[in-house]
C-alpha cells in the first residue's frame, strides 16, 4: 500500500531532527543508494557547500541552467513550509504524490535492507530525502542537478557525487559541534567535496580556508578557478536589490539582480564564474539571475510598510543583515520581530542586530527546541523588547501598529520565517 504524502512527511519528521541525529559518515548511504540502483550515478552534477551563500548562489545556478535549456533539478536545505521544496525540478517543488511515492521506494528499501543486516539502522532524515532526491531526478530525466550539501561536504549524504564541478562558497564558523571548533577545520570538512580532476570555483575566503583548500586541490589534482577574478562594475544597489556589470577577461555581462544585500552581488559571481566554466551563454546568464528567487533570505514580501523576511541565524548572517539595515533603513523606523533555536549563540546575535531595532518583539517559533520568548528577554537583557510568543498574533500586532514608510524584518530563524511567510505571501 502506498504511503499518503502528510504520512511520508510525518514519518521523516518521526526519524528526528535532522541535525540531532544526525550521522556523519558516507557507508550507510552508498549501500541504500547501490540497492536502488545508483541514481547518483546518472546525469551531471554541480555540487556546492560552504557556510554562507550556497544556498542562493544554487539558486542562481540553477535558473540559469534553465534559461539556458536544460532541464534541471535543484536539491537545497533546509525547507521553509514543505519538504518537498527541498527537492525541485525545472524550478518547481516536486508534487507531494512524486514526493511520497520516491519515500516509499526509500523506506521500503531501507526496511529490507535492515532486516537482511545490510543496513545498521534505519536512514536519517536527511539521508531518506538525499536519496529520495536522486530517485525523482533520474526519474524525471534531469540533465544538470545543482546539489547542495547539508552540512559540511566530506561526510555529507550529498558527497556521494562525481560532480562535473564543485563549488566553495565563504566558509566561516558553522555547526562547531560537529566540523570543529578552528575555520581550518571547518575547511577541511566543506573541502572534502573536491573530487580527483574535478575543476572547482572558489568564492573569496578566509586566508586560512583557503590554505586548506589549496592542500585538498592538490591532494585531488581538482584546478581552482577564483570567483575573485570576477568583478562587479558599474554597482548600483539599493534596498531591493543590485544591478552591475559582472567583468573578467573579455567577459562583460550586465546584471539585474533582485536578491537583495551587498553579500549577494558575491555570490552572485561565484555563481557567474560556475556558470561560465559550464559554457552557459551571457544571454542565459542575466535573464537566470534577474529571475532568481530564495524565499526567506532578506526577503521583501510587502510594502507600506516594507516586510523582510531574513533567517539570519548564525554570526555571518546577523552581519549581513545589519549591514543591510545600517546602509539602507537608517533614517526609518525599523521594527523587529526575532525568535530563534535554542543552540544559537545570543552574546554574538544580539549585539549585532537589536540595537538596530527602534520596536523590538520576541517570539517563540512552533519548534521543540526554540527559545521561549520571555527567555530571549532574560538571556539578553533587553528590557525594552516586547514578548509575544505566538508568532502569528506578533505578526499581526506589528501590522497593525507600523506606519506605511516603516521597515519590519521577521529574523533569527529559518523556522520563524517559515511560520510566517505563508501569512504574508498568498
Amino acid at each position: 500500500m502506498s504511503t499518503a504524502y502528510p504520512d511520508s512527511v510525518q514519518f521523516l519528521y518521526a526519524l528526528g531532527n535532522e541535525y540531532k541525529t544526525l550521522k556523519l559518515g558516507l557507508d550507510r548511504v552508498e549501500a541504500l543508494l547501490d540497492n536502488l540502483g545508483s541514481p547518483h550515478r546518472a546525469g551531471r552534477f554541480i555540487h556546492v557547500a560552504g557556510t554562507n551563500g550556497k544556498g542562493s548562489t544554487c539558486a542562481m545556478i540553477e535558473r540559469a541552467l534553465c534559461e539556458a535549456g536544460l532541464r534541471t533539478g535543484l536539491y537545497s536545505s533546509p525547507h521553509l513550509v514543505e519538504p518537498t521544496e527541498r527537492i525541485q525540478i525545472g524550478g518547481a517543488p516536486t508534487s507531494p504524490e512524486d514526493f511520497a511515492r520516491a519515500f516509499d521506494q526509500v523506506h521500503h528499501a531501507a526496511l529490507e535492507m535492515v532486516k537482511s543486516g545490510a543496513l545498521d539502522g534505519h536512514p536519517t532524515y536527511f539521508e531518506t530525502i538525499t536519496a529520495m532526491a536522486f530517485l525523482l531526478f533520474r526519474k524525471h530525466g534531469v540533465e544538470a542537478v545543482v546539489l547542495e550539501t547539508g552540512m559540511g561536504g566530506r561526510l555529507d549524504a550529498t558527497n556521494v557525487v562525481n560532480p562535473e564541478l564543485a563549488v566553495l562558497t565563504p566558509i566561516d564558523f558553522d555547526h562547531e559541534k560537529f566540523l570543529g571548533s578552528t575555520i581550518p577545520q571547518i575547511a577541511f570538512e566543506k573541502a572534502g567535496i573536491l573530487k580527483p580532476g574535478r575543476p572547482a570555483i572558489i568564492a573569496l575566503q578566509r586566508p586560512e580556508a583557503l590554505a586548506v583548500i589549496e592542500q585538498r586541490a592538490r591532494e585531488t589534482g581538482s584546478p581552482l578557478i577564483h570567483a575573485s577574478s570576477w568583478r562587479a562594475e558599474d554597482l548600483h544597489q539599493d534596498a531591493y536589490g543590485n544591478r552591475f556589470t559582472a567583468t573578467y577577461r573579455d567577459h562583460a555581462i550586465p546584471i539585474e539582480l533582485p536578491l537583495i544585500g551587498a553579500h549577494q552581488v558575491e555570490n552572485a559571481l561565484t555563481a557567474i564564474a560556475a556558470l561560465v566554466h559550464l559554457g552557459i551563454e551571457s544571454a542565459a546568464i542575466q535573464r537566470g539571475l534577474a529571475a532568481t528567487r530564495w524565499p526567506g533570505r532578506l526577503e521583501c514580501v510587502r510594502r507600506r510598510p516594507d516586510v523582510f523576511l531574513d533567517g539570519a541565524h548564525n554570526p555571518a548572517g546577523a552581519a549581513a543583515l545589519a549591514r543591510y539595515i545600517r546602509e539602507f533603513h537608517t533614517n526609518r523606523r525599523v521594527w523587529m520581530l526575532f525568535g530563534a533555536m535554542s543552540d544559537k549563540d545570543l552574546s554574538v546575535l544580539a549585539p549585532l542586530l537589536f540595537p538596530l531595532a527602534h520596536e523590538l518583539i520576541f517570539t517563540t517559533p512552533n519548534q521543540a527546541r526554540a527559545y521561549a520568548a520571555g527567555t530571549l528577554r532574560e538571556q539578553t537583557g533587553e528590557t525594552r523588547a516586547r514578548v509575544i510568543p505566538s508568532p502569528a498574533e506578533a505578526l499581526d500586532t506589528i501590522l497593525r501598529e507600523a506606519r506605511a514608510e516603516d521597515a519590519v524584518f521577521i529574523t533569527g530563524s529559518l523556522y520563524l520565517v517559515g511560520e510566517l511567510r505563508p501569512r504574508l505571501v498568498p
